[in-house]
């Protein structure tokens, strides 16, 4: 028997109906990335724990490392169960964490409701992308994940809006904003029960270019995870990608430290340049989503963005050494390195996709897991290594090394499927939302 609020779809929805329950899935990507959010008190829990940053920078990799197993049993566990059977209750349970969260009153207590949330979020987050694949034919699947793209950034965005608004109101109590969180997550969670819905085992594994309402009555074979695991393409991708990941993930942590410590920017300053830059990324991936679906390339944008990122950051790595480089000037060159990221990203996510589908569609939870679960690893690599390389050589070492990862997916590139050029045959029809 399936749970109440699993709703299994036998026809492939199409239309307005097909869009909304893709606004659902990135609804709930948002979700999953608001209620783990942490940025915007943590001062505050440093503060009243008496704890210091190296300390939290334990408890954080510990945490995302647990994050990273959820994320690879989680995306197999919904190829065989069902995306929303397990995606509904990850949700709430890591929306009532918050209150717990609320109640921690020494280290060791936050690690350990940390290591609980971050185990459950990790599947949330992985299953948020298999569904907008799911409600994605090819034809509009840049796009979506452009839009899946807007959890994390949307989630930030929120946090640091409801943060800024009630902590006065509060007297500054951190565990103001967990109870608000836990409340807030739980109405949207809310919502999502209501709504949400999900293509039969069938219908997933089917490989859709156009949206077409179809059926899904034939006999569902799920596969192995060990088809994956033995195709090179995959793992090009894979290790490709997460080199790409240490740059963005070195911004999305330190990204207001690196500006004060190497352009002595004040805090206010920073947050401003980083604002800008997720701005710029969040609309260039929709712009790019959307061109990349309409001429069915992928590749081609991997590759013009890269090398743009690759040539910027090296020049904002040269910024680093010198004498006084102006504020305007360093926020031009961070801006355009989020813009140049945002160009590769999301073509990239469709590319992976799609190279996943062909080799067996009813494992993409799987692949996309394996993903999730590796670049998890990386992060916790970096949160240990960077303080150390920066210590040793400054923010300009270690950004030479998140270089060396854009050129590790610089030369991944050539292993990936899909073409380099538009066949002149190929007319793109429109996809509406897509």
């Amino acid at each position: 028997m399936r749970p109440f609020y699993v709703r299994e779809l036998t026809v492939y929805p199409t239309g307005r109906r097909r869009l909304w329950l893709l606004a659902v899935a990135v609804l709930a990507s948002l979700i999953a990335n608001f209620e783990t959010t942490i940025a915007t008190i943590l001062p505050l829990l440093r503060e009243d724990l008496g704890m210091s940053l190296e300390t939290y920078g334990l408890i954080a990799a510990a945490s995302v490392l647990v994050g990273g197993v959820s994320a690879g049993f989680g995306g197999i566990l919904s190829d065989r169960w069902g995306r929303v059977a397990i995606l509904v209750p990850t949700l709430t349970v890591t929306a009532a964490c918050n209150f717990l969260l609320a109640t921690v009153s020494s280290v060791s207590g936050l690690f350990a409701v940390r290591c609980l949330m971050l185990f459950i979020e990790g599947a949330g987050i992985t299953i948020t992308a298999s569904l907008v694949r799911d409600f994605s034919p090819r034809l509009g699947r840049a796009q979506a994940f452009a839009f899946w793209t807007w959890g994390p950034v949307g989630a930030s965005f929120l946090a640091s809006a409801i943060a800024g608004a009630t902590l006065p109101a509060f007297d500054d109590a951190w565990q103001s904003q967990a109870i608000i969180m836990g409340v807030v997550s739980l109405l949207l969670c809310a919502l999502v029960v209501w709504q949400i819905a999900e293509p039969s085992a069938a219908l997933r594994a089917r490989v859709l270019t156009e949206e077409e309402a179809v059926g899904g009555e034939e006999a569902f074979d799920p596969g192995r995870v060990r088809e994956l695991l033995r195709h090179p393409r995959l793992w090009a991708h894979v290790v490709g990608n997460t080199g790409w990941q240490v740059l963005y993930w070195t911004f999305a942590i330190f990204g207001q430290t690196v500006l004060v410590d190497a352009f002595r920017m004040d805090v206010a300053a920073a947050n401003g340049v980083v604002a800008l830059g997720i701005v710029l990324n969040a609309v260039t991936v929709v712009v790019v989503g959307r061109v990349s679906d309409r001429l069915r390339l992928r590749k081609p944008f991997m590759l013009a963005g890269t090398v743009a990122t690759i040539a910027l950051l090296g020049y904002f790595v040269s910024l680093t050494g010198a004498e006084n480089p102006g504020v305007a000037h360093v926020t031009a060159v961070y801006g355009l390195i989020f813009l140049a990221m945002g160009v590769a990203y999301v073509p990239w996510m469709a590319g992976y996709s799609e190279d996943a589908e062909d080799v067996r569609p009813s494992l993409q939870g799987a692949a996309l897991g394996l993903w999730g679960m590796v670049v998890r690893v990386m992060i916790v690599g970096l949160l240990v290594a960077a303080p150390q390389v920066v210590a040793g050589g400054g923010w300009g070492s270690w950004l030479v090394v998140a270089l060396g990862g854009q050129v590790v997916f610089l030369l991944s590139i050539a292993a990936y499927g899909g073409p380099w050029r538009r066949a002149r045959a190929a007319v793109a029809p429109r996809l509406a939302g897509g």
